[in-house]
């Protein structure tokens, strides 16, 4: 099975401190050792860079952009990264006018309609109530929690 990584998987995964990285690990790993092909995409590395770049007191890492890149590289290391094509823009403008898509979840919708443009049905994040709208198109949002050993 294929899944996308949800930008706040990819940051509890690299900040050791953070109370969930040990979640976002052992659920990549777990996923990883079942022979599941583990995706990100351009969106994704676009919002891990600006929460790896933000002050810290803005809840961000405090990186600088060198930080950042050395980060943002090992990322792309160890997880493919799907290209934006052309069809993403036309399944997010059918999918904000569907289900009513306002405000910050427009986002969350761009990363639906990537999954889709990538026949890519599952996602692993924290926020699997972001996603809840979009099981009637076929995508699923999985815990980290429910993964992880």
């Amino acid at each position: 099975m294929d899944y996308i990584l949800d930008t706040n998987v990819l940051l509890r995964y690299v900040e050791r401190n953070h109370p969930l990285h040990q979640v976002a690990f052992n659920s990549v790993a777990n996923l990883q050792s079942k022979g599941c092909s583990l995706f990100v995409l351009p969106q994704n590395c676009i919002e891990f860079w600006n929460v790896c770049t933000r002050p810290l007191d803005r809840n961000g890492f405090g990186k600088t952009p060198s930080q950042a890149d050395v980060t943002l590289l090992g990322i792309e290391n160890l997880f493919v990264t799907l290209t934006d094509i052309p069809s993403i823009y036309d399944r997010w403008r059918q999918l904000v006018v569907q289900f009513n898509v306002s405000g910050v979840q427009v986002h969350d919708a761009r990363i639906v309609a990537a999954m889709m443009a990538h026949g890519v049905s599952s996602i692993l994040t924290f926020n699997t109530t972001d996603f809840t709208r979009y099981s009637t198109v076929g995508i699923t949002a999985v815990a980290p929690n429910s993964l992880a050993v």
